[in-house]
């Protein structure tokens, strides 16, 4: 029987990941921040066993990786899929908040994999990382960075030990997910009085709204990350979608390339508006 761990367990790819490792017959660790839907992790199925983390919160990461270890002598898997899109104009945007994106989507996932080291050897570590990882997207600079770095810290963790762990990066495209209307909620009031990239930013609330509705199916995903953990030797990277390959191929060229491109097609979406 396998022992899963899966952070952000309770909406999106985190939540169909631990109802469909549950129906598989494993035990599933799924990780919570708000109480309210702890419920609803325990009515998926007595394989299910519901913990406490928030990704912001260091005692938390710590105690949540404390309660896993008193329960269990083996992981084979972990999941890990908590995270939060701060955006921006990096000619505004608050350093602290750049700070607490890395910390929630970098640091937290890093700290929280180190305390079950142990018990995860001769297993791996599956990370929900991002196309945002090539960086090749404004406006949301501290997400793509945070993404780039959980990438880069652990694959150096998977040189370094290699005999002991198996880390794969999973980097899907836009996924209708309700991360959407949550980075929409957390990003209110981001530009503060700065109103030069109002328009900017305007366009990029509305088509986070869009991305709720369209994009890669989440089961599809959810089906494809199940299908890598039962590899006994997946590659270190996988782009989903088309966007993510394109997003891939693209991060490639010459940056002054990029830069020019990606101005260019901004400035034609905005138009449109």
């Amino acid at each position: 029987m396998k022992i899963i761990v899966i952070t952000g367990a309770t909406s999106g790819i985190g939540n169909l990941l631990a109802k469909s490792f549950a129906n598989r017959g494993c035990i599933v660790f799924a990780g919570y921040r708000n109480s309210d839907l702890k419920t609803d992790l325990v009515k998926i199925s007595d394989n299910v066993i519901p913990f406490y983390i928030d990704m912001s919160k260091r005692d938390t990461i710590l105690s949540a990786a404390k309660f896993i270890l008193d329960k269990t002598d083996k992981i084979d898997t972990l999941i890990n899929v908590a995270g939060c899109v701060f955006a921006g104009p990096m000619e505004c945007l608050a350093v602290d908040k750049i700070r607490e994106q890395f910390e929630i989507n970098t640091f937290s996932h890093l700290e929280f994999t180190q305390g079950l080291f142990d018990k995860l050897r001769g297993g791996k570590v599956i990370n929900i990382s991002s196309m945002a990882s090539f960086g090749i997207f404004p406006f949301i600079a501290p997400y793509c960075a945070s993404k780039r770095a959980l990438d880069i810290l652990f694959n150096s963790m998977q040189m370094e030990c290699a005999k002991d762990i198996k880390i794969v990066s999973i980097k899907p495209g836009v996924i209708k997910t309700p991360l959407w209307a949550k980075s929409i909620e957390k990003n209110q009031g981001a530009l503060g009085e700065n109103k030069k990239y109002e328009k900017e930013f305007d366009f990029l609330m509305k088509n986070a709204a869009k991305n709720e509705h369209k994009g890669l199916n989440v089961q599809k995903v959810v089906n494809f990350i199940i299908k890598i953990e039962g590899l006994n030797n997946p590659k270190p990277s996988y782009t989903i979608g088309l966007d993510a390959k394109f997003a891939e191929i693209f991060s490639h060229l010459p940056q002054s390339w990029i830069n020019f491109v990606v101005h260019k097609a901004l400035n034609a979406r905005m138009s449109k508006l």
